[in-house]
């Protein structure tokens, strides 16, 4: 089996679309191939979240200063006060083990990693059934205040508009039909020269 050492897979779409369910999927099917990038953030950890697993936690102050010292690939305010960033790192920690690095990620932030690596990744736009489901399925997680759902059902309705920016669009509203599809088009990727 060909090393995926360069490769990237960005899962992009609005919060709530789905992707981290898509990208979970896939690490399981595909383990020997694919690793998670663990993104960094300024936001404080919901729930269960661990540091190190589900982000890199980091104080507003720390994730500023790793911007200065150019610690990032890419790197974004996604609501006020609150940063989400993919560290240099991580890519290369993934690389290192001969494995292609997958991204849950905000659609900004996989657009920017599209535009740097260009071939070498595979942009993925998981698409929600409807911005009303989408809005359901935001309530349903109980993880967000009512106005926390209205800006990101907000910022939604402007993601949905550049969907055609990315390789592929994965429409999600039959889970298993939508895994299947995933898996698809990200065996085409791995196994392309």
């Amino acid at each position: 089996m060909e090393s995926a050492t360069g490769k990237m897979i960005i899962f992009s779409a609005p919060s709530g679309s789905g992707k981290t369910t898509l990208v979970r999927h896939l690490l399981k099917t595909f383990p020997n191939r694919i690793d998670f990038s663990i993104s960094a953030t300024s936001r404080a950890k919901r729930g269960v979240e661990e540091n190190g697993k589900d982000y890199y936690y980091l104080t507003r102050d720390e994730f500023m200063r790793r911007v200065e010292n150019g610690d990032f690939l890419e790197w974004e305010e996604v609501y006020a006060g609150t940063h989400y960033g993919t560290l240099k790192s991580e890519v290369e920690r993934v690389w290192s083990t001969g494995k292609a690095v997958i991204f849950d990620i905000d659609v900004e932030g996989g657009l920017n990693l599209k535009s740097q690596f260009g071939d070498k990744a595979l942009a993925v736009f998981v698409m929600p059934p409807s911005i009303h489901i989408l809005e359901q399925r935001l309530n349903s997680r109980s993880t967000d205040s009512k106005e926390s759902i209205e800006r990101r059902i907000a910022k939604a309705e402007k993601e949905l508009e550049t969907a055609s920016l990315f390789d592929v669009s994965i429409l999600n509203e039959n889970l298993e039909a939508a895994c299947i599809r995933a898996e698809e088009v990200v065996m085409d990727f791995l196994n392309k020269k």
